[in-house]
């Protein structure tokens, strides 16, 4: 290391108290993590050097990689670890050309300056990381609190009605085999239907508001889904699609609740179809690890725009024509699939259409 004067060791002492005092008043003044801000710091750091003219500097943090200007050949430099959380998550390094300088020009007053100016980044990331994640739950909880009454609403709605429509579908179907008149059979068939969907609805309601109770078992998951494949048949031919059904291990065994995850393949299934074009294919993989069971349904549709892709699992949100559906099938789904400790992840095809991804533990 070179010795320096006592005056030249004195307006170096300075140099770097400046910059400490200038890091600390950039980072007072951020509002969120940003390039703006670490760039102003390590310029900062740049000039508290003693050959700034020629000191460069990098930091590396986070999703960001700055630097003062381009490194051309090789350097020699110093450098701190940036922790965050206690965890190394970053790097800044002060570089010197090696052509012109060596090891020695570094002074050791600059690695504790360094040392110093990597903590207090490292602290800058913390506090809005953590702002960050704060303002996330904050966001989740509002929404579950806006999802709360109504899922209330709902519950009790679901109960008021499940008893008059059974009433009336009894009624109704005793009518009609008593009935002789074909006007009145027509009209009779379809207060029914209408019944019979009304009660669907019902259904789909107490799926959302997680008032049906859960049954959990070991149970093989080839079955269940052949089930829903057969039970579907019909719409599957109506559009000339055709199905693909692919196991890992036709034998695997998960703890579901069969029921509902039929109704979840049954939602998910249907909406494929919906999505789909005439002969085109739907394609379901099974799948899995030690720990889950992965459920893959495939299709050659029109896709979900980018714009509504976060909206797809809010209840009662659908792109469907009236009288097509009423927006719960996918809320019910995001309800069965959470209340199975699982998660459901959608992604683009290629080159067009859906994936629907639902991972389950197995156990």
């Amino acid at each position: 290391m070179n010795t320096l004067s006592t005056e030249e060791n004195l307006r170096e002492k300075i140099k770097e108290l400046s910059c400490l005092y200038e890091i600390s008043k950039i980072i007072s003044k951020a509002n969120s993590i940003n390039i703006q801000t670490l760039h102003d710091i390590i310029m900062n750091v740049k000039n508290a050097w003693r050959y700034s003219e020629d000191t460069i500097v990098e930091i590396h943090i986070a999703d960001y990689h700055l630097s003062t200007s381009e490194q051309i050949g090789e350097s020699i430099f110093q450098s701190s670890f940036i922790q965050v959380n206690n965890i190394d998550c970053g790097h800044i390094k002060v570089h010197y050309p090696l052509q012109k300088y060596s090891q020695n020009d570094f002074d050791d007053d600059e690695q504790k300056l360094l040392n110093i100016i990597a903590i207090e980044v490292g602290n800058y990331i913390e506090k809005y990381q953590t702002l960050e994640q704060k303002a996330q739950l904050r966001k989740t909880i509002e929404r579950m609190e806006r999802l709360t009454l109504p899922g209330e609403m709902t519950a009790g709605i679901a109960h008021e009605l499940n008893t008059p429509l059974g009433n009336i579908l009894g009624f109704a179907e005793l009518i009609k085999e008593q009935n002789t008149d074909p006007e009145i059979d027509s009209d009779i068939s379809i207060v029914i239907n209408s019944v019979i969907y009304s009660r669907e609805i019902v259904k789909k309601l107490m799926f959302f508001s997680y008032e049906m109770p859960q049954k959990l078992e070991l149970q093989k998951i080839k079955p269940i889904i052949v089930f829903a494949l057969s039970f579907l048949k019909s719409n599957f031919q109506k559009k000339e699609i055709k199905t693909e059904l692919t196991f890992k291990d036709e034998n695997i065994v998960a703890k579901v609740d069969s029921v509902q995850i039929t109704q979840v393949l049954f939602n998910l299934l249907i909406n494929a179809i919906f999505a789909s074009q005439e002969k085109s294919i739907i394609k379901i993989i099974v799948d899995h690890d030690d720990n889950n069971l992965y459920l893959k349904i495939e299709d050659q549709g029109t896709g979900i725009p980018d714009t509504i892709k976060e909206k797809i699992f809010e209840p009662f949100f659908t792109t469907k024509p009236v009288n097509y559906g009423c927006g719960l099938g996918l809320s019910v789904v995001n309800g069965i699939i959470k209340n199975h400790n699982g998660e459901i992840i959608l992604q683009d095809n290629f080159p067009k259409g859906s994936i629907f991804i639902i991972r389950i533990p197995l156990t």
